[in-house]
C-alpha cells in the first residue's frame, strides 16, 4: 500500500477510513449514560455527527472536491470537539471504554487533519540546476 495518497479520490478514501473510528466513537457517545446528564458530550457527539453528515453527501455522490473541501472547511470545529472531549472525559467517566474512545478520536482526527494539510500543501518546486 502506498504511504501516501495521490489524488483526490485517494484523500477522500483514507479520510474516510478514519471517519468510521470517529463514528464509532460518536455511536458510543450517543448511546452511553452520561451523555444524557452531560451537555458537552451531547455537543461533542452532535459535531462529530455533523462532520461527518457534512461529508456523506458528496462521498455518496463521488464529488472528490466538494468532499475535501468541507472536510478543510469544517477541520476546526471536529478538531475543538475532540478536544473538548480530551478535556472532560476524566470528569464524565475513568472506564477504560471511555478513555480509549478519547484516544481513538484524538488519533483520527489527528490523521484526518494530516491527510488535509498533506491534500493543500503546495506541490514542491524541483530545485533549479542552473
Amino acid at each position: 500500500m502506498n504511504d501516501s495518497p495521490q489524488t483526490d479520490a485517494e484523500f477522500v478514501e483514507r479520510i474516510d477510513e478514519w471517519l468510521s473510528h470517529v463514528w464509532m466513537v460518536r455511536a458510543f457517545l450517543k448511546h452511553c449514560e452520561e451523555a444524557e446528564e452531560d451537555d458537552e458530550l451531547r455537543d461533542v457527539q452532535r459535531t462529530l455527527y455533523d462532520y461527518m453528515l457534512a461529508l456523506g453527501g458528496p462521498l455518496r455522490g463521488g464529488d472528490d472536491a466538494k468532499y475535501l473541501k468541507q472536510a478543510k472547511k469544517k477541520l476546526r470545529k471536529l478538531r475543538e470537539a475532540s478536544e473538548l472531549f480530551q478535556e472532560i472525559q476524566p470528569e464524565i467517566s475513568s472506564h477504560t471504554n471511555f478513555q480509549m474512545a478519547a484516544q481513538s478520536l484524538k488519533i483520527a482526527v489527528g490523521q484526518i487533519g494530516a491527510l488535509i494539510e498533506l491534500r493543500n500543501k503546495p506541490a514542491e518546486k524541483p530545485a533549479d540546476s542552473g
